[in-house]
């Protein structure tokens, strides 16, 4: 049971999230900016919605070797109909997370979510460069350095990650389209091929383990256009140090609205790919015990001329954060295969709005 207190917070939450609070005036489109580090790691609160991404996957360094995938995100989300409010105890801002581990070997999703205000020691996020905490959870940076603890029920992760590449920006050197109008945007970096160590538990357990990860981190005003009710993402670190990433919008009979993505490789350096050079095929589907809805697990996902398979390592990888955001998602580790078969790399793919149209 959620207690009052907590269902009131949600509820304001949600109503940033859903737009369901005043928006002052119309979203406008963002103007073209230089990107400046460290200080646009750290949170963005006058605009509306932000988050920090990262997502890996890892090995045991145990005698019988195990693989994992784990995903840590947290959400900040500004609420507008409170910013005029002089109380402390109004809330501006709300920060959410989430935190999974997929046990690739036990054939398990293990994850749990948090949510609170700013303030009052319990949850923040600096404007100087990432530092987030979320009671006991946090993720900040130091250097090329970044440090993430989440110690939740069953589970927990201690894990860190130096960056091995420079930072990625998306789009227009960050600005990152994402629908028809211009508004449609948001200020969009990545920061792939991380070297990723530490130590994952599960039911007491604990497994060092070490591997790759990625990093996004993206702020806006509003990203979604009113006919699209989610997306389809795929950030892929390559065995061979590539970097790709691809994503659409797609509207409620499953056309894209928009799409986007880049690839960067040792090879040819960096390719940004806009509208229409991206599309989004499923192969093979999968239905949700809990829930009932559809994923498609499997895709055909061509870039330019170029064809990918994106493959599942576990179906069940289905995220119920109806507590904190209010969605459920799929959002697991998956495999890139060539048009041969062959493996080119792993990462994530990330699967919203198939149960009901999600809002921002």
């Amino acid at each position: 049971m959620i207690n009052p207190y907590r269902r009131s917070l949600l509820a304001g939450g949600l109503a940033g999230l859903a737009g369901i609070a005043a928006w002052p005036g119309q979203a406008h489109a963002l103007p073209a900016r230089t990107l400046v580090f460290p200080r646009d790691r750290g949170s963005h609160p006058d605009f509306r919605t932000e988050w920090w991404y990262i997502t890996g996957h890892a090995t045991s360094s145990e005698a019988v070797s195990r693989s994992f995938g784990f995903q840590l995100t947290f959400f900040r989300s500004r609420i507008d109909a409170t910013q005029g409010m002089a109380s402390k105890l109004a809330a501006t801002q709300l920060i959410f997370a989430h935190a999974a581990i997929t046990d690739v070997q036990g054939a398990k999703l293990w994850h749990d979510q948090r949510i609170a205000r700013t303030g009052f020691g319990v949850a923040s996020a600096s404007e100087q460069d990432m530092a987030i905490k979320l009671r006991d959870w946090s993720l900040k940076a130091d250097g090329r350095r970044y440090t993430a603890e989440l110690p939740a029920g069953d589970f927990a992760l201690r894990l860190q990650f130096d960056e091995t590449q420079d930072v990625l920006l998306q789009g227009n050197q960050g600005l990152s389209r994402k629908g028809p109008e211009e508004k449609q945007a948001s200020y969009y970096y990545s920061q792939p091929q991380l070297a990723a160590s530490g130590s994952l538990q599960i039911k007491g357990q604990n497994f060092s383990v070490a591997g790759k990860a990625w990093l996004d981190h993206e702020w806006s005003q509003e990203l979604l256009h009113p006919s699209a009710v989610g997306w389809d993402w795929i950030g892929m670190n390559l065995d061979d140090g590539s970097a790709l990433t691809a994503f659409r919008l797609r509207d409620k009979d499953g056309n894209a609205v928009w799409t986007g993505g880049s690839l960067r490789s040792p090879k040819d350096g960096l390719r940004i790919f806009g509208q229409g050079e991206v599309s989004f095929k499923p192969l093979r589907s999968w239905t949700s015990p809990l829930t009932r809805i559809s994923y498609p697990v499997e895709w055909l996902v061509r870039i330019s001329a170029d064809a990918y398979v994106v493959k599942a390592v576990l179906n069940n990888q289905e995220l119920d954060s109806r507590n904190s955001t209010g969605s459920i998602y799929w959002e697991g580790l998956s495999e890139l295969l060539d048009g041969q078969g062959r493996r080119l790399g792993m990462g994530y793919l990330e699967m919203t709005g198939y149960g009901q149209a999600l809002r921002l």
